[in-house]
């Protein structure tokens, strides 16, 4: 099946040094580019990471360091990388939780600005565990009746993937799906916008998940204290929050759209101030203070003078 494209989708797949997104570094990326009317590209390369290769990582995906210790870095490779994705959409299989962010991170350290707006993003994992719900080599089998040979190599399991994913809009063409609010509805269909809608889940702000939308469609905070708050709501009882954030151990790309979210905070409150001017500095309970009466002079008679004399002793 052949995937009905307005503009060019790019599988990727990362291999790293671990899974922590604000820690750990890329050592592989892959990317196949598939572009309306079916033409594939493929970009597969290793970087030097700049740090040490865990040893459980190496033995997950089979890069050593001595694989990479001589290779450019991402750094040196990023706007290649940028370049060759372009304006494309973005698939991959639990890319929304973990590719997209890592990728992001590495852009962000790297000063490439790279930018997520207008782009839709497939993650084939979700479609995959809320109507089957196992791995990639199980989908493989499952979906292509074939097994996934050289798995957790980036180029094999992003080829994987691509062909998951035609196999699934073939499966589940027309098929009902029912939701845990009981709304029935076919999903899985030959459509990018619509698979985006469908796989992007928890709807999060930053793909690293520490900000999601919520049912109004505005940020909210999705962990500690303030989770299920919305962001705005708390920079108003706790503006030191944004600040705490900024400075801890998040990923950059949550830094960077909080700062967006902050910044255009701080602008409508200053608009709402500059359409609602003070009227006058005299405060409200000064201006309807009552004003006592004053009580007419007396006259001054020869017993008030005595008692003058008498307080004085004159």
């Amino acid at each position: 099946m052949e995937l009905k494209l307005k503009r060019p989708l790019a599988f990727f797949d990362l291999e790293t040094t671990g899974v922590m997104v604000s820690n750990d570094r890329i050592v592989e990326v892959s990317i196949l580019k598939v572009s309306p009317g079916g033409k594939e590209e493929t970009l597969t390369l290793k970087v030097n990471p700049e740090m040490p290769i865990p040893a459980e990582s190496s033995m997950f995906h089979g890069i050593y360091d001595e694989d990479v210790k001589d290779l450019p870095t991402f750094r040196e490779r990023a706007q290649e990388i940028a370049d060759f994705i372009a304006d494309a959409d973005l698939a991959g299989y639990n890319s929304n939780k973990f590719d997209v962010p890592m990728l992001m991170e590495e852009f962000l350290r790297a000063g490439v600005d790279f930018s997520l707006d207008g782009r839709s993003f497939v993650d084939v994992q979700n479609i995959f565990h809320q109507m089957e719900q196992r791995t990639l080599k199980a989908a493989y089998k499952f979906y292509c009746n074939e097994n996934l040979d050289n798995a957790h190599t980036a180029e094999a399991d992003v080829k994987a993937t691509y062909e998951v994913l035609k196999a699934q809009l073939a499966k589940y063409e027309n098929v009902e799906y029912e939701d845990k609010h009981g709304v029935v509805s076919k999903p899985v269909v030959n459509d990018v916008e619509a698979l985006h809608a469908f796989t992007n889940l928890s709807k999060p702000v930053d793909f690293a998940g520490r900000l999601v939308f919520d049912a109004d469609g505005d940020p909210t905070i999705n962990f500690g204290k303030h989770k299920g708050k919305k962001v705005v709501d708390v920079f108003e009882v706790e503006p030191s929050y944004y600040s705490w954030m900024q400075n801890g151990d998040f990923p950059l790309y949550t830094k960077k759209v909080l700062e967006g979210i902050w910044n255009d905070h701080k602008n409508k409150k200053k608009e709402a101030r500059t359409n609602n001017p003070v009227q006058s500095s005299i405060p409200v309970k000064e201006v309807n203070r009552p004003v006592k009466k004053s009580e007419p002079s007396k006259p001054i008679t020869d017993d008030m003078l005595k008692g003058l004399q008498d307080k004085f002793k004159k």
